[in-house]
C-alpha cells in the first residue's frame, strides 16, 4: 500500500509541475489547467491522507483503500477527457460556422468585384 501512495504522489506531483510549466510557457491556457490541477491536487492529497482514503473506501464499500485510490483517480480522468470533448466539440461548431460566414463574405466580395469590373468596362 505504501509504495502505490507513495508512486501515486510522486505521480500527482509531476502532473502538478508540468501543468504549471506548460502555463508558464503558454502551452496551456489558463483555463483548461484548472481542471488538471484539480484532479493531481485531489490525487496528492488522498495519497497523502491515509484516513481521508480510508474512509473514502469505506464509503464506497470497497476493503482495499489502493484500490479506490485507483478507481477515483480514473474517473477524475474521465471527467476531465469529458470536460475536454466538451470544449473540443464546442470549438469545431464554432470554427464551422466561422468557416461558412468567410465563404459567404467571400462570395460576396466577388459579386462585388464582379459588378464593379462589369460597370467601368
Amino acid at each position: 500500500m505504501e509504495r502505490l501512495l507513495a508512486i501515486t504522489t510522486a505521480l500527482a506531483i509531476v502532473l502538478i509541475i508540468a501543468v504549471l510549466f506548460s502555463v508558464r510557457r503558454q502551452h496551456i491556457r489558463v483555463e483548461y489547467s484548472v481542471s488538471w490541477l484539480g484532479a493531481a491536487f485531489a490525487l496528492l492529497i488522498l495519497s497523502r491522507s491515509k484516513t481521508l482514503l480510508t474512509q473514502l473506501a469505506h464509503l464506497m464499500r470497497i476493503d482495499n483503500p489502493p484500490v479506490a485510490l485507483i478507481l477515483v483517480a480514473g474517473c477524475l480522468l474521465v471527467l476531465v477527457f469529458y470536460r475536454f470533448s466538451v470544449i473540443i466539440s464546442a470549438l469545431k461548431d464554432a470554427n464551422i460556422s466561422l468557416a461558412q460566414r468567410v465563404a459567404i463574405l467571400e462570395y460576396r466580395l466577388q459579386a462585388v468585384d464582379g459588378k464593379e469590373t462589369r460597370g467601368t468596362a
